[in-house]
Protein backbone atom coordinates (compact mmCIF):
# COMPACT_ATOMS: atom_id res chain seq x y z
CA UNK A 1 0.00 0.00 0.00
CA UNK A 2 2.77 2.44 0.92
CA UNK A 3 4.51 1.69 -2.38
CA UNK A 4 1.31 2.55 -4.27
CA UNK A 5 1.07 5.87 -2.42
CA UNK A 6 4.59 7.05 -3.18
CA UNK A 7 5.15 5.40 -6.58
CA UNK A 8 3.81 8.34 -8.68
CA UNK A 9 5.69 10.98 -6.66
CA UNK A 10 8.93 12.13 -8.26
CA UNK A 11 11.35 12.38 -5.29
CA UNK A 12 13.57 15.10 -6.79
CA UNK A 13 10.66 17.33 -7.78
CA UNK A 14 9.10 16.87 -4.34
CA UNK A 15 12.41 17.60 -2.56
CA UNK A 16 13.10 20.85 -4.43
CA UNK A 17 9.48 21.98 -4.06
CA UNK A 18 9.49 21.27 -0.32
CA UNK A 19 12.71 23.25 0.18
CA UNK A 20 11.25 26.27 -1.62
CA UNK A 21 8.03 26.03 0.42
CA UNK A 22 9.97 25.88 3.71
CA UNK A 23 12.05 28.87 2.64
CA UNK A 24 8.89 30.78 1.64
CA UNK A 25 7.24 30.13 5.02
CA UNK A 26 10.30 31.44 6.87
CA UNK A 27 10.33 34.51 4.62
CA UNK A 28 6.59 35.16 5.01
CA UNK A 29 6.95 35.21 8.79
CA UNK A 30 9.22 38.24 8.40
CA UNK A 31 7.41 39.88 5.48
CA UNK A 32 4.07 39.72 7.30
CA UNK A 33 5.51 41.17 10.52
CA UNK A 34 5.11 37.81 12.29
CA UNK A 35 1.44 37.44 11.38
CA UNK A 36 0.64 33.88 12.56
CA UNK A 37 -2.76 33.90 10.84
CA UNK A 38 -1.04 34.35 7.47
CA UNK A 39 1.44 31.60 8.29
CA UNK A 40 -1.35 29.19 9.29
CA UNK A 41 -3.30 30.07 6.14
CA UNK A 42 -0.24 29.48 3.97
CA UNK A 43 0.49 26.12 5.60
CA UNK A 44 -3.16 25.13 5.14
CA UNK A 45 -3.00 25.92 1.42
CA UNK A 46 0.35 24.12 1.20
CA UNK A 47 -1.32 20.96 2.52
CA UNK A 48 -4.23 21.38 0.11
CA UNK A 49 -1.91 22.03 -2.84
CA UNK A 50 0.34 19.06 -2.01
CA UNK A 51 -2.74 16.83 -1.75
CA UNK A 52 -3.99 18.02 -5.14
CA UNK A 53 -0.49 17.44 -6.55
CA UNK A 54 -0.54 13.85 -5.27
CA UNK A 55 -4.02 13.23 -6.71
CA UNK A 56 -3.01 14.59 -10.12
CA UNK A 57 0.25 12.60 -10.02
CA UNK A 58 -1.89 9.46 -9.58
CA UNK A 59 -3.88 10.29 -12.71
CA UNK A 60 -2.81 8.43 -15.84
CA UNK A 61 -1.82 10.21 -19.04
CA UNK A 62 -4.75 8.64 -20.86
CA UNK A 63 -7.13 10.22 -18.37
CA UNK A 64 -5.39 13.58 -18.76
CA UNK A 65 -5.73 13.32 -22.54
CA UNK A 66 -9.48 12.70 -22.15
CA UNK A 67 -9.81 15.64 -19.76
CA UNK A 68 -7.93 18.14 -21.95
CA UNK A 69 -10.82 19.25 -24.19
CA UNK A 70 -13.49 19.43 -21.43
CA UNK A 71 -11.10 21.42 -19.19
CA UNK A 72 -10.44 23.93 -21.97
CA UNK A 73 -14.13 24.29 -22.85
CA UNK A 74 -15.13 24.75 -19.20
CA UNK A 75 -12.34 27.30 -18.70
CA UNK A 76 -13.43 29.22 -21.80
CA UNK A 77 -17.08 29.26 -20.71
CA UNK A 78 -16.08 30.49 -17.26
CA UNK A 79 -14.00 33.30 -18.82
CA UNK A 80 -17.01 34.33 -20.91
CA UNK A 81 -19.14 34.24 -17.75
CA UNK A 82 -16.61 36.50 -16.02
CA UNK A 83 -16.85 38.98 -18.91
CA UNK A 84 -20.66 38.99 -18.62
CA UNK A 85 -21.36 38.55 -14.90
CA UNK A 86 -18.03 38.79 -13.03
CA UNK A 87 -17.44 40.94 -9.96
CA UNK A 88 -15.67 44.25 -10.51
CA UNK A 89 -12.92 45.02 -8.00
CA UNK A 90 -10.34 47.81 -8.31
CA UNK A 91 -11.48 48.46 -11.86
CA UNK A 92 -11.00 44.85 -13.01
CA UNK A 93 -13.52 42.06 -13.63
CA UNK A 94 -11.67 38.84 -12.79
CA UNK A 95 -13.74 36.89 -10.25
CA UNK A 96 -16.91 34.84 -10.63
CA UNK A 97 -19.34 33.86 -7.89
CA UNK A 98 -20.00 30.10 -7.81
CA UNK A 99 -22.43 29.28 -5.01
CA UNK A 100 -20.92 30.38 -1.70
CA UNK A 101 -17.44 31.14 -3.02
CA UNK A 102 -15.59 33.04 -5.74
CA UNK A 103 -13.24 31.60 -8.35
CA UNK A 104 -10.74 33.13 -10.79
CA UNK A 105 -11.19 31.16 -14.04
CA UNK A 106 -7.92 32.46 -15.48
CA UNK A 107 -6.10 30.20 -12.98
CA UNK A 108 -7.80 27.15 -14.55
CA UNK A 109 -6.77 28.29 -18.02
CA UNK A 110 -3.09 28.32 -16.98
CA UNK A 111 -3.25 24.52 -17.10
CA UNK A 112 -6.21 23.95 -19.42
CA UNK A 113 -4.64 25.76 -22.40
CA UNK A 114 -1.34 23.80 -22.51
CA UNK A 115 -3.31 20.57 -21.95
CA UNK A 116 -5.61 21.43 -24.86
CA UNK A 117 -2.77 22.35 -27.21
CA UNK A 118 -0.77 19.26 -26.19
CA UNK A 119 -3.85 17.12 -26.91
CA UNK A 120 -4.33 18.83 -30.28
CA UNK A 121 -0.77 18.23 -31.50
CA UNK A 122 -0.81 14.72 -30.03
CA UNK A 123 -3.93 14.02 -32.10
CA UNK A 124 -2.15 15.11 -35.31
CA UNK A 125 1.26 13.80 -34.29
CA UNK A 126 2.03 12.12 -37.62
CA UNK A 127 0.83 14.96 -39.87
CA UNK A 128 1.52 18.35 -38.26
CA UNK A 129 1.26 21.16 -40.83
CA UNK A 130 1.13 24.96 -40.81
CA UNK A 131 -2.67 24.90 -40.55
CA UNK A 132 -2.36 23.09 -37.23
CA UNK A 133 -0.13 25.84 -35.81
CA UNK A 134 -2.59 28.48 -37.03
CA UNK A 135 -5.55 26.73 -35.42
CA UNK A 136 -3.53 26.26 -32.21
CA UNK A 137 -2.80 29.99 -32.25
CA UNK A 138 -6.56 30.67 -32.41
CA UNK A 139 -7.14 28.32 -29.47
CA UNK A 140 -4.57 30.37 -27.57
CA UNK A 141 -5.64 33.87 -28.65
CA UNK A 142 -9.29 33.51 -27.58
CA UNK A 143 -8.71 32.94 -23.81
CA UNK A 144 -5.73 35.33 -23.76
CA UNK A 145 -7.90 38.05 -25.30
CA UNK A 146 -10.67 37.47 -22.75
CA UNK A 147 -8.19 37.73 -19.87
CA UNK A 148 -6.56 40.89 -21.26
CA UNK A 149 -10.05 42.40 -21.44
CA UNK A 150 -10.58 41.92 -17.68
CA UNK A 151 -7.89 43.55 -17.62
CA UNK A 152 -5.16 41.22 -16.31
CA UNK A 153 -1.97 41.74 -18.30
CA UNK A 154 0.23 39.57 -16.06
CA UNK A 155 -1.95 36.46 -16.22
CA UNK A 156 -2.63 36.88 -19.93
CA UNK A 157 1.13 36.99 -20.60
CA UNK A 158 1.66 33.84 -18.54
CA UNK A 159 -1.09 31.96 -20.37
CA UNK A 160 0.15 33.19 -23.74
CA UNK A 161 3.66 32.00 -22.88
CA UNK A 162 2.36 28.56 -21.83
CA UNK A 163 0.63 28.24 -25.20
CA UNK A 164 3.70 29.44 -27.10
CA UNK A 165 5.89 26.88 -25.34
CA UNK A 166 3.62 24.07 -26.57
CA UNK A 167 3.94 25.38 -30.13
CA UNK A 168 7.71 25.63 -29.68
CA UNK A 169 8.09 22.04 -28.46
CA UNK A 170 5.73 20.89 -31.21
CA UNK A 171 8.30 22.04 -33.78
CA UNK A 172 7.40 25.64 -34.61
CA UNK A 173 9.87 26.98 -37.19
CA UNK A 174 12.76 29.09 -35.89
CA UNK A 175 12.14 31.49 -38.77
CA UNK A 176 8.62 32.08 -37.51
CA UNK A 177 9.88 32.47 -33.95
CA UNK A 178 12.36 35.07 -35.20
CA UNK A 179 9.54 36.89 -36.99
CA UNK A 180 7.47 36.88 -33.78
CA UNK A 181 10.47 38.24 -31.89
CA UNK A 182 10.87 41.07 -34.39
CA UNK A 183 7.17 41.91 -34.21
CA UNK A 184 7.33 41.80 -30.40
CA UNK A 185 10.29 44.16 -30.42
CA UNK A 186 8.45 46.53 -32.72
CA UNK A 187 5.37 46.40 -30.52
CA UNK A 188 7.49 47.07 -27.42
CA UNK A 189 8.92 50.15 -29.13
CA UNK A 190 5.42 51.36 -29.99
CA UNK A 191 3.95 50.89 -26.52
CA UNK A 192 6.80 52.78 -24.89
CA UNK A 193 5.54 55.91 -26.67
CA UNK A 194 2.60 57.20 -24.67
CA UNK A 195 0.36 58.35 -27.50
CA UNK A 196 0.59 54.96 -29.21
CA UNK A 197 0.48 53.00 -25.99
CA UNK A 198 -2.95 54.21 -24.91
CA UNK A 199 -4.43 52.85 -28.13
CA UNK A 200 -3.16 49.34 -27.31
CA UNK A 201 -3.04 49.00 -23.52
CA UNK A 202 -4.93 50.50 -20.60
CA UNK A 203 -3.61 53.80 -19.30
CA UNK A 204 -2.30 52.31 -16.04
CA UNK A 205 -0.46 49.62 -18.03
CA UNK A 206 1.19 52.28 -20.19
CA UNK A 207 2.20 54.09 -17.01
CA UNK A 208 3.90 50.94 -15.75
CA UNK A 209 5.94 50.61 -18.93
CA UNK A 210 6.94 54.28 -18.81
CA UNK A 211 7.96 54.13 -15.14
CA UNK A 212 10.04 51.00 -15.75
CA UNK A 213 12.11 53.06 -18.20
CA UNK A 214 12.33 56.00 -15.78
CA UNK A 215 10.92 55.34 -12.28
CA UNK A 216 11.97 58.79 -11.05
CA UNK A 217 9.42 60.52 -13.27
CA UNK A 218 6.79 59.53 -10.68
CA UNK A 219 8.73 58.46 -7.54
CA UNK A 220 5.74 58.62 -5.18
CA UNK A 221 3.23 57.14 -7.61
CA UNK A 222 3.69 54.59 -10.39
CA UNK A 223 7.46 54.43 -9.85
CA UNK A 224 7.28 53.87 -6.10
CA UNK A 225 7.14 50.06 -6.27
CA UNK A 226 10.21 49.74 -8.49
CA UNK A 227 12.25 52.30 -6.54
CA UNK A 228 11.58 50.69 -3.15
CA UNK A 229 12.15 47.20 -4.52
CA UNK A 230 15.56 48.06 -5.97
CA UNK A 231 16.56 49.95 -2.80
CA UNK A 232 15.69 46.93 -0.66
CA UNK A 233 17.56 44.46 -2.87
CA UNK A 234 20.59 46.73 -3.15
CA UNK A 235 20.74 47.43 0.59
CA UNK A 236 20.90 43.69 1.32
CA UNK A 237 24.45 43.49 -0.03
CA UNK A 238 26.11 40.08 -0.22
CA UNK A 239 24.93 38.52 3.04
CA UNK A 240 21.78 40.55 3.79
CA UNK A 241 20.68 42.35 6.92
CA UNK A 242 19.47 39.16 8.58
CA UNK A 243 16.12 37.48 9.04
CA UNK A 244 13.54 39.86 10.63
CA UNK A 245 16.04 42.74 10.35
CA UNK A 246 15.06 44.27 7.01
CA UNK A 247 14.57 48.02 7.54
CA UNK A 248 12.81 48.66 4.22
CA UNK A 249 10.51 45.74 5.04
CA UNK A 250 9.64 46.50 8.64
CA UNK A 251 9.36 50.26 8.20
CA UNK A 252 6.67 49.56 5.54
CA UNK A 253 8.55 51.03 2.59
CA UNK A 254 8.10 47.92 0.42
CA UNK A 255 4.56 47.70 -1.05
CA UNK A 256 2.87 44.31 -1.52
CA UNK A 257 5.73 42.79 0.46
CA UNK A 258 3.97 39.47 1.10
CA UNK A 259 2.86 38.96 -2.51
CA UNK A 260 4.28 40.50 -5.69
CA UNK A 261 7.30 42.18 -4.02
CA UNK A 262 8.32 39.47 -1.57
CA UNK A 263 11.54 38.99 -3.56
CA UNK A 264 12.60 42.46 -2.39
CA UNK A 265 12.17 41.31 1.22
CA UNK A 266 14.22 38.22 0.47
CA UNK A 267 17.00 40.22 -1.16
CA UNK A 268 17.16 42.70 1.72
CA UNK A 269 17.27 40.12 4.52
CA UNK A 270 19.30 37.33 2.87
CA UNK A 271 21.36 39.31 0.36
CA UNK A 272 23.00 38.10 -2.83
CA UNK A 273 23.88 34.76 -1.21
CA UNK A 274 20.24 34.08 -0.35
CA UNK A 275 19.15 35.09 -3.85
CA UNK A 276 21.68 32.65 -5.29
CA UNK A 277 20.27 29.81 -3.14
CA UNK A 278 16.72 30.55 -4.31
CA UNK A 279 17.85 30.74 -7.94
CA UNK A 280 19.63 27.37 -7.60
CA UNK A 281 16.45 25.77 -6.21
CA UNK A 282 14.42 27.24 -9.07
CA UNK A 283 16.97 26.01 -11.63
CA UNK A 284 16.87 22.52 -10.09
CA UNK A 285 13.06 22.50 -10.38
CA UNK A 286 13.22 23.70 -13.98
CA UNK A 287 15.98 21.25 -14.85
CA UNK A 288 14.05 18.34 -13.38
CA UNK A 289 10.93 19.38 -15.28
CA UNK A 290 12.84 19.51 -18.58
CA UNK A 291 14.32 16.06 -17.91
CA UNK A 292 10.81 14.70 -17.36
CA UNK A 293 9.66 16.38 -20.59
CA UNK A 294 12.59 14.95 -22.55
CA UNK A 295 11.95 11.41 -21.24
CA UNK A 296 8.15 11.49 -21.71
CA UNK A 297 6.68 8.42 -23.41
CA UNK A 298 4.16 10.36 -25.55
CA UNK A 299 4.07 13.61 -27.51
CA UNK A 300 1.24 14.80 -25.24
CA UNK A 301 3.40 14.27 -22.15
CA UNK A 302 6.45 15.91 -23.73
CA UNK A 303 4.55 19.02 -24.83
CA UNK A 304 2.64 19.37 -21.56
CA UNK A 305 5.66 18.84 -19.30
CA UNK A 306 7.82 21.21 -21.33
CA UNK A 307 5.17 23.95 -21.33
CA UNK A 308 4.50 23.68 -17.59
CA UNK A 309 8.22 23.80 -16.80
CA UNK A 310 8.98 26.83 -18.95
CA UNK A 311 5.86 28.61 -17.71
CA UNK A 312 7.23 28.18 -14.18
CA UNK A 313 10.48 29.71 -15.43
CA UNK A 314 8.50 32.63 -16.87
CA UNK A 315 6.77 33.16 -13.49
CA UNK A 316 10.11 33.45 -11.70
CA UNK A 317 11.88 35.49 -14.39
CA UNK A 318 9.11 38.07 -14.76
CA UNK A 319 8.61 38.53 -11.00
CA UNK A 320 12.32 38.95 -10.29
CA UNK A 321 12.65 41.21 -13.31
CA UNK A 322 9.83 43.53 -12.26
CA UNK A 323 11.05 43.74 -8.64
CA UNK A 324 14.57 44.48 -9.88
CA UNK A 325 13.32 47.20 -12.23
CA UNK A 326 14.21 45.58 -15.56
CA UNK A 327 10.59 44.67 -16.45
CA UNK A 328 7.27 46.50 -15.96
CA UNK A 329 5.20 45.76 -12.86
CA UNK A 330 2.56 43.32 -14.13
CA UNK A 331 1.32 41.69 -10.92
CA UNK A 332 2.88 38.23 -11.25
CA UNK A 333 3.73 36.52 -7.91
CA UNK A 334 7.04 34.84 -7.14
CA UNK A 335 6.21 31.13 -7.70
CA UNK A 336 5.72 29.08 -4.51
CA UNK A 337 7.07 31.98 -2.42
CA UNK A 338 4.49 34.77 -2.64
CA UNK A 339 1.50 34.59 -0.32
CA UNK A 340 -1.58 33.34 -2.15
CA UNK A 341 -3.39 30.01 -2.06
CA UNK A 342 -4.86 29.96 -5.58
CA UNK A 343 -1.50 30.44 -7.26
CA UNK A 344 0.13 27.76 -5.12
CA UNK A 345 -2.60 25.23 -5.91
CA UNK A 346 -2.32 25.86 -9.65
CA UNK A 347 1.49 25.59 -9.58
CA UNK A 348 1.53 22.34 -7.60
CA UNK A 349 -1.24 20.97 -9.81
CA UNK A 350 1.17 21.62 -12.68
CA UNK A 351 3.89 19.73 -10.81
CA UNK A 352 1.37 16.91 -10.32
CA UNK A 353 0.98 16.81 -14.11
CA UNK A 354 4.77 16.54 -14.42
CA UNK A 355 4.76 13.63 -11.99
CA UNK A 356 1.96 11.96 -13.94
CA UNK A 357 4.05 12.19 -17.11
CA UNK A 358 7.06 10.75 -15.25
CA UNK A 359 4.92 8.03 -13.64
CA UNK A 360 3.58 6.98 -17.03
CA UNK A 361 7.15 6.48 -18.24
CA UNK A 362 7.86 4.24 -15.24
CA UNK A 363 4.79 2.14 -16.06
CA UNK A 364 5.89 1.85 -19.71
CA UNK A 365 9.29 0.53 -18.54
CA UNK A 366 7.81 -2.05 -16.19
Amino acid sequence: MWDRLIRPIDPWLLLFTTLVLILSTILLFSASNRDLDMIINKITFMCIALTVMWLVANTSQQTLIRLAVPAYVVGLLLLIAVALFGDISHGARRWLHIGVTKIQPSELMKLALPMMLAWYFHHFETSIRWKHYLFAAILMIVPVGLIMKQPDLGTSLLIASSGFYVLFFAGLSWKFIGLLGALGGGLAYVVTHWNSCINILHEYQCRRVATMLDPMQDPLGAGYHIIQGTIAIGSGGIFGKGWLNGTQTHLDFIPERTTDFIFAVFGEEFGLLGNAILLILYLLLIGRGLIIANNASTLFGRLLAGAITLTFFTYAFVNMGMVSGILPVVGIPLPLVSYGGTSMVSLLTGFGLLMSVQGDRKLMKS
